[in-house]
């Protein structure tokens, strides 16, 4: 799973004790070099770790964890969060050709650095907040608050929906031409996961579920999301479309998908690519007896 299974420690035994951040904080660390939320990777496509002298000394580090033994470091730019958001295509572009533990290292740290850049502000009382716990934590300075907060992750459902041997599947207005793929909504307060997945479905789709089971799940960088794969029986086929939410939604055949998955063009439809749980759902789906 692409942004899954990072090789690094995350040493959370470290984070709360300043002494020994301090002193993992020598020549021996390693930044990750970063353009903003951007990798700066080499001519090889590859990233590129330099050293704390680069930080510059009016932004913010936060401690990633241990990699090979080695302190590693994000850079959290000073006006970060006033700077233009780089594009999806823009950050493919620069993660093209980083290998699947390098994705899952770079996803977690931009995780990171975006909360910190968006997070400045105590979201009590209004008074800035500091960087605590290695870059775990932010505490408000106002000592009549002192309210502490932690990085957050978006949980957001993600299923295949099957009525005998079919998938329904959903396309957006900015999908490209004929790609379809799983329907997908926000966990909202007050919801469980299979709550979520039967109310998703139906506001979009107007399709009601039942057996909602678990599948997989993928840590999502864009912002900051944790895809929760889950697949769930239709009762009927009828179809009403939220055409605020989808551009359109329809049934295909295993044969259909299969053929998609393989890159047959004569195929109805495309499916995302391997990087998006998405794929690997529907790879899931066809090894299912």
């Amino acid at each position: 799973m692409v942004f899954a299974g990072a090789p690094i420690d995350r040493a959370d035994h470290l984070r709360g004790n300043p002494e020994a951040l301090a002193a993992l904080m020598g020549p021996a660390a390693r930044l990750l070099r970063l353009d903003g939320l951007a990798p700066v990777t080499d001519e090889d496509g590859r990233l590129t770790w330099g050293t704390l002298a680069e930080a510059d000394p009016a932004g913010e580090l936060v401690f990633l964890g241990l990699l090979d033994g080695q302190a590693c470091f994000a850079p959290v730019a000073p006006g970060l969060a006033l700077q233009p958001t780089p594009s999806m295509m823009a950050l493919w572009q620069a993660m093209d050709r980083l290998t699947d533990p390098e994705l899952a290292l770079y996803g977690g740290a931009k995780m990171l650095v975006d909360w910190h850049a968006r997070h400045r502000f105590c979201a009590r009382c209004g008074h800035g907040t500091d960087l605590g716990k290695g870059g775990w934590q932010r505490t408000c300075r106002n000592p009549d608050c002192a309210a502490e907060h932690f990085p957050r992750v978006d949980p957001v459902t993600i299923m295949l929906v099957e009525h005998d041997g079919d998938l329904l599947l959903g396309r957006q207005p900015r999908f490209p031409p004929r790609s379809y793929s799983a329907l997908a909504g926000f966990v909202e307060p007050g919801e469980t996961i299979e709550e979520a997945v039967a109310r998703e479905v139906h506001e979009e789709a107007g399709v009601r579920v039942t057996g909602v089971r678990y599948v997989a799940s993928q840590p999502w960088p864009f912002p900051s999301s944790l895809m929760i794969g889950c697949h769930a029986r239709a009762q009927s086929r009828d179809l009403t479309i939220d055409t605020a939410e989808l551009e359109d939604a329809r049934w295909f055949t295993r044969a259909e998908i299969e053929a998609a998955l393989a890159g047959d063009r004569s195929a109805p439809l495309t499916v995302p690519p391997r990087r998006a749980i998405a794929h690997q759902l529907l790879v899931w789906w066809l090894q299912q007896p």
